[in-house]
């Protein structure tokens, strides 16, 4: 049997839509710690978010989960989304913004590809931080295939790029 094509390469993912068990609690997380702008609000039981302007990068609401709980451990579901930053320095911004607001990090790594924060949502949502790398200095095998690996972030350094361009936001 023929393989099929393989998907577009243009293809991306479009947005994340997040059931919630408290609105007003996920938008304080996504809109004044991570610093999405809210484009539309549903009454009490939505809001959409988004980055630069966009439609909407994030859904969130609450009409099958109003008061609920996160799934226990060891149930499917959702284990983190990715939130891509455009470089290094906007990346090291999102890390001030969590000190900030003494948000905690689950974990931080240089997986070689990409540098990336772990932590979860109020609702216990996983989400990924990072930024790529230049695909020209991902790490490969002697073959052409990657080499990705997971080794610890040093975030001092990360929060060093803030002062690499004096003057520019750290947004």
């Amino acid at each position: 049997m023929e393989r099929p094509a393989p998907i577009h390469p243009g293809v991306r993912i479009g947005h994340v839509h997040l059931k919630v068990a408290d609105l007003e609690r996920s938008l304080r997380f996504y809109r004044d710690v991570l610093g999405f702008e809210v484009t539309q609000r549903m009454g009490t039981s939505a809001v959409f978010l988004s980055a630069g302007g966009y439609h909407h990068h994030l859904g969130l609401n609450t009409w099958e989960s109003r008061d609920g709980s996160p799934p226990p451990p060891g149930h499917t579901g959702l284990y983190h989304f990715a939130v891509l930053y455009p470089t290094r320095r906007a990346l090291a911004g999102a890390l001030h913004r969590l000190i900030r607001a003494g948000y905690p990090l689950d974990g931080a790594a240089d997986h070689g590809v990409s540098e990336a924060l772990y932590l979860h949502d109020p609702d216990g949502n996983g989400v990924e931080l990072y930024r790529d790398r230049p695909e020209a200095a991902w790490p490969r095998q002697p073959d052409g295939t990657l080499a990705m690996y997971t080794r610890r972030l040093d975030l001092d350094d990360l929060l060093s790029t803030l002062n690499d361009e004096p003057g520019a936001p750290s947004r």
